[in-house]
């Protein structure tokens, strides 16, 4: 809670060598607290959207080596094969600006819009691609889980 009494996160863990109290607590914004628990209620279950890229961060350095005007979003450097971002175009090397509109800034700010999309629905990619900026279909997928099964 802030200082006004109002929620902001909510305490998912707790690390600590002794099994007391003290050490490094773990927890997740009110906002996705209540997504979660909004799609338990509506499906019972939670899901996550997918599209199947392997992310880095956009340093000036790359920026500079793709020849881009500034360090803004995130490269590409994977593509799993078949998955939805394979099948909607997108290529490594592609310079991801923006998810429906959305800038992006960070691999982790890529993740987390797109889990918040609905599995099956269409979102637009923006990207640039060897300096020529184009919008990719991506039909978002569910996030397959460890032993490649669909949740």
């Amino acid at each position: 809670m802030d200082a006004n009494g109002n929620l902001v996160g909510i305490n998912t863990a707790i690390f600590t060598q002794s099994g007391g109290s003290i050490g490094i607590g773990f927890a997740m914004p009110v906002s996705t607290a209540k997504m979660v628990l909004e799609q338990i209620i509506k499906s019972g279950s939670v899901t996550r959207g997918w599209v199947g890229v392997e992310l880095r961060p956009l340093t000036p350095a790359l920026a500079e080596s793709f020849k881009l005007a500034s360090p803004e979003g995130v490269i590409i450097i994977g593509v799993l094969r078949s998955g939805p971002a394979d099948k909607g175009g997108a290529k490594p090397g592609d310079v991801l600006l923006a998810i429906d509109g959305r800038p992006v800034a960070s691999p982790q700010g890529v993740l987390d819009i797109v889990a918040g999309i609905e599995p099956g629905r269409t979102a637009t990619l923006k990207v640039s691609r060897r300096g020529e900026l184009a919008d990719l279909q991506i039909t978002v997928g569910r996030r397959p889980n460890p032993q490649g099964r669909m949740e």
